[in-house]
């Protein structure tokens, strides 16, 4: 395996030839994951929200970058239409296949929000947003070997628990615990991604990564929508302070994403105290994210949920 000591995206591989997706590309982390791998030659797709801001993520990678294969395509992954639309336009014009999906989007702790399709915000977006896309795009990722899928969990999986009787809180919500059940719903989908890939023999690679405490703009969309805009600037100035810089919070997706070596089902964080920032190594999860039977259990929802039934179907 790779020794991930002191790694940093100079350590990364030739990409070229390659392809890629990351989700939530025009800012924070999902900007550094995508710039650093168009700048190692991987053709990325910028999937966003708004095709402005991708053109502006764009054309900030091509000034680094000209030689750069860098294109945007509209994803809003809390709506399912959306994600249905964005993987048949992609697949149609990737004939060749898919090389890496980063599932990097998220919403963080925010006031209870419905999605299009009527469904919790955070875990619409953060888990069942990403288990649609990745099903739809399973061929293309098939097509390719050494394929691989990364979705970035938090370290707040911790506090999260499954609360299956009451996935999308209706009956009681809390922002943050909510927050830490959808980061916890991304490891129990990595395990049972990797566990059915496994089982059918098909050679792609389910990866998790999280950032420890980066400094980007999630922090404080959770202030802003519950009309506690005092608490922006505060929550930014102590982010900037206090987080890693955002390059340094990609490493680990990064790392998930092209290190040679590393087994199905890693989790890659921040090597410091408390994985809070550093450099990229393997790292522990909570009890609860190795739940097999939560993992079946929520796969056979997330499926029910979205309408995406994956060809991997095993007991």
């Amino acid at each position: 395996m790779t020794d991930a000591l002191r790694w940093t995206a100079r350590d990364m591989p030739d990409l070229s030839g390659r392809t890629a997706i990351v989700t939530g590309a025009n800012s924070g982390i999902g900007f550094h994951t995508a710039r650093e791998l168009a700048h190692h030659g991987a053709a990325v797709t910028l999937a966003v929200r708004s095709e402005a801001k991708g053109d502006q993520a764009r054309a900030l990678i091509l000034a680094e970058t000209p030689a750069a294969t860098v294109e945007v395509e509209v994803l809003d992954l809390a709506d399912l239409s959306s994600v249905r639309a964005f993987a048949a336009r992609w697949s149609l014009a990737h004939a060749d296949g898919l090389d890496l999906l980063i599932n990097n989007a998220g919403v963080m702790a925010i006031p209870r929000t419905l999605t299009a399709d009527g469904l919790e915000m955070q875990l619409g977006t953060n888990h069942l947003g990403h288990f649609a896309l990745t099903g739809l795009l399973l061929p293309a990722l098939v097509a390719q070997p050494r394929s691989r899928v990364v979705t970035v969990s938090s370290g707040a999986h911790r506090m999260g628990r499954m609360n299956f009787d009451d996935l999308m809180g209706e009956h009681s919500y809390s922002p943050w615990r909510t927050y830490g059940q959808s980061k916890l719903a991304n490891l129990l989908f990595t395990a049972e991604l990797q566990r059915r890939l496994d089982a059918n023999g098909i050679p792609v690679h389910a990866m998790a990564a999280h950032p420890g405490f980066a400094a980007t703009n999630l922090q404080s969309v959770g202030p802003r929508m519950s009309g506690r805009s005092w608490l922006e600037k505060p929550t930014d100035l102590a982010t900037r302070v206090l987080g890693q810089p955002a390059e340094m919070g990609a490493l680990p997706t990064l790392f998930a994403a092209t290190a040679p070596g590393i087994p199905g089902n890693s989790y890659i964080g921040p090597d410091g105290f408390m994985e809070q920032r550093g450099h990229p190594r393997l790292v522990d999860r909570a009890k609860a994210a190795r739940n097999a039977a939560d993992a079946r259990r929520l796969w056979d929802m997330s499926e029910t949920i979205t309408g995406v039934r994956y060809p991997l179907d095993i007991t």
